[in-house]
């Protein structure tokens, strides 16, 4: 996420024409767009961060359901 937010305040520089942004070649804007693109499409599968990202999710999930029904086993009791 870094890297887009990198790219969109690189392009509204750039393109504002801000300081030294202004003669900031947008080659260089269009390689991280393309290193995003490699990263996010191709890279981060082959290391399993997708998938990591999503267990974390269902384990939060898990955990909130099994919060969830032990308060309510106790309320009964």
């Amino acid at each position: 996420m870094p890297l887009i937010l990198l790219i969109v305040a690189l392009v509204a520089l750039r393109y504002f024409e801000v300081w030294k942004f202004a003669g900031l070649s947008w080659w260089w804007i269009v390689g991280l767009m393309a290193l995003a693109f490699v990263w996010f499409e191709y890279i981060e599968k082959i290391l399993g961060l997708d998938k990591k990202k999503e267990h974390n999710e269902d384990e939060k999930r898990r955990k909130a359901r099994v919060k969830q029904a032990f308060d309510q086993q106790n309320k009964k009791r």
